[in-house]
């Protein structure tokens, strides 16, 4: 079996992104939402203004999965957080490595760059996910609620 490989995604991984993007969402039941396109990738991820950067798993020569990222900052430790917007790996490759390689590369990036902690969110139903992550040493919060002003409702309150 060829070996697992991370590097950070390129202006080339664009359609890799893309895709993989969209298997996640095929995957947590949410396809319907996922309308981003190669364009608007290229530009958040690799234009000017980068408002996110990515990870790429390859066994071998193939994508298997990839994690994309961007910094916050946490007012209480005084330093940044490393969130983790999206993890996904293909499934015929779930529990060969590649979500556990790509997370430690997360955290080598989080420690290199002075970060306190990281973040992200896993869906309620995913229990496969949410005992992964915590035979890694992730708390799970459920203290916090996610909140989303998104659509109509984020324009309106734009304009008044």
């Amino acid at each position: 079996m060829p070996a697992l490989s991370i590097r950070r995604g390129t202006r080339r991984d664009v359609p890799v992104i893309l895709r993989l993007i969209r298997g996640l969402a095929e995957y947590e039941r949410l396809a319907h939402e996922a309308v981003a396109t190669a364009s608007q990738i290229r530009r958040h991820g690799f234009g000017h203004r980068r408002y996110f950067e990515t990870l790429i798993c390859r066994r071998g020569r193939v994508p298997v999965g990839f994690a994309l990222y961007f910094f916050t900052y946490s007012t209480f430790l005084g330093r940044p957080t490393l969130y983790l917007e999206d993890l996904f790996v293909l499934p015929h490759e779930r529990g060969r490595g590649a979500g556990r390689a790509l997370l430690g590369e997360l955290a080598r990036i989080a420690t290199r760059r002075g970060c306190g902690r990281m973040e992200w969110a896993v869906l309620d139903w995913n229990e496969n996910a949410q005992r992964f992550y915590k035979r890694l040493g992730a708390k799970l919060r459920r203290d916090w609620i996610l909140t989303r002003l998104s659509g109509e409702a984020l324009r309106r309150l734009g304009t008044k």
